[in-house]
């Protein structure tokens, strides 16, 4: 895999890793400081951004292993020899 997709694979992952947290953190130390409303609000947010950086992660892997199948079909296919009729 290129290190370039492999970095940022880890990125997203280490990003989604974050904003758990930070939700985490909110929902539980939030409404010391903060209205219930905003908590729910903001701890939504951060867990749904969580989904999408472990989200995209997943489909640009699932992408190169498409990619890599298909350059694999078409190298298959332009080993196979020519059958020429005699």
């Amino acid at each position: 895999m290129d290190q370039r997709l492999r970095r940022r694979i880890m990125l997203f992952n280490l990003a989604g890793a974050v904003n758990v947290a930070l939700g985490a953190y909110v929902a539980f130390e939030g409404p010391k400081f903060l209205p219930v409303d905003m908590v729910r609000w903001l701890a939504f947010l951060f867990f749904v951004f969580a989904v999408v950086d472990f989200y995209f992660p997943y489909m640009l892997k699932r992408k190169w292993l498409e990619e890599q199948q298909r350059q694999a079909l078409e190298r298959q296919a332009a080993e196979k020899p020519v059958n020429s009729e005699r």
